[in-house]
């Protein structure tokens, strides 16, 4: 059997992922293919919980705790769920990877990048995307997209400047240079995500064809 494909969504704050993982879970669905659409932090109950600290604003949590709990949630979530799906030739949707922790525990909390991207590799050992989906977004317009959500959790409470480093970083993030660079991340293919949901998903549909075909 033929391994399956692992695609990823990133992005910063409000861009839109979870919204455009549903619809793209109804279309790969409609078309006979088997789909596991899951999220960073969380997926499994040991993720939930690091999910539930990660985010409640009145957990008081330092950086590289807060990097090594998303390393853990990510190392229960590829072992126990992303790899067993894979193996049986199913696709996986992924809403954040780790392109998010280098862009909010490296850029954002100033960790160093070796560090991050070694505790990287023993989290997914040695897992590559077969395709992420970079969603782009100018930062005043995803914060204000998120704040219509409701309460703001953990990570959206952080001050401007921190989003504008994570904003910046998924920028770099999409050069060919910095792909170059970090072959563990595998392609990233930016995505307008401005204008309607059905256009956005148009453009992101016509990668995934590309890419699964």
């Amino acid at each position: 059997m033929a391994r399956g494909r692992l695609i990823v969504f990133e992005g910063a704050e409000g861009v839109g992922k979870s919204t455009q993982l549903r619809r793209l879970t109804t279309w790969l669905e409609s078309g006979g293919r088997v789909v596991h659409a899951l999220r960073e932090p969380g997926g499994t109950p040991l993720g939930d919980e690091i999910r539930r600290l990660l985010l409640d604003p009145a957990s008081d949590v330092a950086p590289r705790a807060e990097a090594l709990l998303f390393m853990a949630s990510r190392a229960q979530l590829v072992e126990t769920l992303v790899r067993p799906a894979l193996a049986a030739g199913h696709v996986v949707l992924l809403d954040r990877f780790f392109l998010s922790t280098y862009a909010y525990q490296g850029a954002g909390r100033g960790l160093p990048e070796r560090e991050v991207m070694e505790a990287n590799a023993v989290a997914t050992s040695g897992l590559v995307p077969d395709l992420t989906l970079l969603l782009a977004l100018p930062v005043a317009e995803g914060l204000a997209r998120a704040a219509k959500r409701g309460e703001r959790d953990r990570m959206e409470r952080n001050a401007d400047d921190f989003h504008h480093r994570v904003a910046a970083a998924f920028a770099t993030f999409a050069t060919a240079a910095w792909q170059a660079r970090h072959p563990e991340c595998g392609p990233i293919e930016t995505v307008d995500a401005a204008g309607a949901e059905a256009d956005v998903f148009a453009r992101i549909r016509a990668l995934v064809e590309a890419r699964l075909a």
